[in-house]
């Protein structure tokens, strides 16, 4: 690990001034930010992130799960994932995040993991995270080996030829599917983005993986207000029962009346560049009754894209029994009015 210098910050304020003040560098790396530390620390000790500064936000207080005026909640940047995963109101109103939440780590980690952390948790492609290999999102232009080498637990939407590293997070889907926003601070004021529009799709330039500026600080996420009687599921599907990223996973809401989806909202893991909202399933299945075979034509319709690779192709068919299974699964649990006769 290479030196470097550590500070507190005193407030929101402070912390954006100093790292906007730093070069910037590999994505604005001069000056990271340092909240729970699972992924950044892991990083450095890698040697692929080496900041010359960390500016440690333990002390700005953003650590507070409060309802919203308009009956959605508001998730503070430093909440621990464990917490977030146990609190009465998001196991009641969100349970898909909980699910989502608990399926992720270990207990240990979700201990120290934090919300606004997760939201820019980088990828695990073993080329991005082993430093004797060339790889376009750490060195931009150096390649990508990934295309033709090892990418079982890779991406298969919103690929390029640059890059085809799968966002890790469970957290993230979960919030794609329930239409989160999240609130920056940073040199140009505050601004509210949508999870949708959060994180940036690989294209020419995969080393740029959200929206964020240098000095932007993540202070909070807001959910709206859940939709009555609604049911939901995270399903993750890996190579084992716990402490393992998704091969594939799907984050689903629903609601269900008179027999037909009033409401669906889906966001895939383990499959996307980026979490993924699958907009194209959500549109067929909107009106529709949850048949099988409705089921199967929307998955079809959102993995029509997909782009895998050699070691990945077995994806397709797993996202789709996945998108199916949480689909039905959801709908297990939503409150369901009578059928018109």
């Amino acid at each position: 690990m290479h030196t470097f210098a550590f500070e507190r910050a005193r407030d929101s304020a402070h912390a954006i001034q100093t790292a906007s003040a730093a070069t910037t560098a590999q994505q604005g790396a001069e000056v990271r930010f340092l909240a729970g530390g699972t992924t950044v620390l892991d990083l450095m000790k890698l040697d692929v992130e080496q900041p010359a500064r960390l500016v440690d936000l333990a002390g700005l207080g953003l650590d507070q799960i409060e309802p919203t005026g308009d009956g959605g909640l508001r998730i503070g940047a430093m909440v621990r994932n464990a917490d977030l995963a146990h609190d009465a109101r998001v196991q009641r109103d969100y349970p898909v995040l909980s699910q989502a939440l608990l399926a992720g780590a270990s207990g240990q980690l979700r201990n120290m993991a934090t919300t606004g952390g997760n939201l820019l948790q980088r990828t695990r492609c073993v080329y991005f995270r082993d430093t004797r290999m060339p790889c376009n999102k750490r060195e931009p232009g150096t390649g990508c080996p990934a295309q033709d080498g090892f990418n079982r637990n890779l991406a298969i939407l919103g690929t390029s030829e640059h890059c085809i590293a799968s966002n890790p997070s469970d957290m993230n889907v979960a919030l794609a599917a329930l239409d989160a926003r999240i609130h920056v601070q940073g040199p140009a004021g505050e601004r509210v983005i949508a999870m949708n529009e959060f994180h940036v799709q690989p294209g020419d330039t995969p080393h740029q993986e959200t929206v964020l500026a240098p000095g932007d600080l993540i202070t909070h996420v807001v959910l709206p207000a859940p939709a009555a009687g609604a049911g939901a599921c995270y399903l993750k599907l890996r190579d084992r029962a716990s402490y393992e990223f998704a091969l594939a996973s799907a984050a689903v809401v629903a609601h269900v009346a008179q027999g037909r989806l009033a409401q669906i909202r889906i966001a895939l893991g383990g499959v996307g560049t980026v979490p993924w909202r699958a907009r194209l399933a959500e549109a067929a299945l909107q009106g529709q009754a949850p048949t099988e075979q409705a089921l199967r034509a929307a998955a079809d319709q959102e993995l029509a894209a997909a782009r895998p690779r050699e070691g990945n192709r077995f994806k397709i068919e797993l996202a789709r029994r996945c998108l199916i299974q949480a689909v039905l699964r959801a709908i297990d649990t939503a409150e369901k009015t009578p059928e018109v006769a």
